[in-house]
């Protein structure tokens, strides 16, 4: 397929394939392994989140089959107890092992590259201003402080939705965290990472009786100026955005 764009993405497709017998060999060196978790420990503030509790009368089959994209939302708060479940049903903590600990989504050999983002726009006795949720410990790090919608909703393009979502979570991948096993293919891996985690974003915003809606239609490096990160080490690669249903 050729096109004015070039061919890069198929180009990668190819060259990142496995074939048998000429597969790469290299040796992992464990006392070089990358952290599983990212902490900001100069955060502006530190914010411990309410354990998730879940409602057991949820139907699992519902959920299913209810699930969808929702791009309007009421103008009205979700609560820290919603935000809590979903960061936990995200990626929180499962299974901890003195070696991995495992997670509520899969990931090519336990390495977990994704890192989750809060940006608040309206949530109960939160204030407003982008975060970083601490998996390991499941509270949140406040690392600037203020309205960033305008910021967000231009680097997704200028879609409204994340203007006016309660909360646009960027999700970025630590490329390293896979590519120390994986090389190169590591990014096939780290895209289906994020899909794992784009899916359990909305079936637990459905089971909640939220909208939720994903973008993959970013300014890569507008996203990751406002993050502070420097987009190669560490790049924002999805967003999903959320709210209450307008009914």
């Amino acid at each position: 397929m050729n096109n004015q764009f070039g061919t890069y993405g198929d180009e990668f497709q190819q060259k990142s394939k496995y074939i048998r017998e000429q597969l790469p060999r290299h040796q992992l060196d464990w006392s070089k392994k990358p952290d599983s978790f990212k902490t900001y420990p100069s955060a502006i503030k530190i914010i411990n989140l309410p354990n998730p509790e879940f409602d057991k009368e949820i139907r699992f089959w519902s959920v299913i089959l209810n699930r969808q994209s929702t791009r309007k939302f009421k103008n009205d708060p979700i609560t820290l107890s919603q935000l809590s479940l979903l960061l936990f049903g995200m990626t929180g903590l499962t299974r901890i092992f003195p070696q991995v600990a495992f997670r509520t989504v899969p990931s090519a050999g336990g390495l977990y590259p994704i890192e989750v983002y809060p940006v608040v726009n309206n949530v109960e006795n939160l204030n407003q201003g982008i975060y970083h949720y601490n998996i390991a410990k499941h509270r949140l790090e406040l690392l600037k402080e203020g309205d960033f919608r305008l910021e967000i909703a231009k680097g997704c393009l200028d879609q409204g939705m994340a203007f006016n979502s309660a909360v646009d979570f960027v999700w970025t991948a630590i490329i390293e965290r896979s590519s120390w096993k994986y090389l190169q293919r590591c990014y096939r891996y780290i895209y289906m990472d994020a899909g794992h985690i784009g899916q359990n974003f909305y079936l637990i915003a459905e089971a909640l009786g939220l909208g939720a809606c994903t973008i993959g239609a970013i300014y890569d490096d507008e996203i990751n100026v406002v993050l502070g990160i420097d987009g190669d080490n560490e790049t924002a690669i999805y967003v999903g955005v959320i709210g209450k249903k307008i009914k």
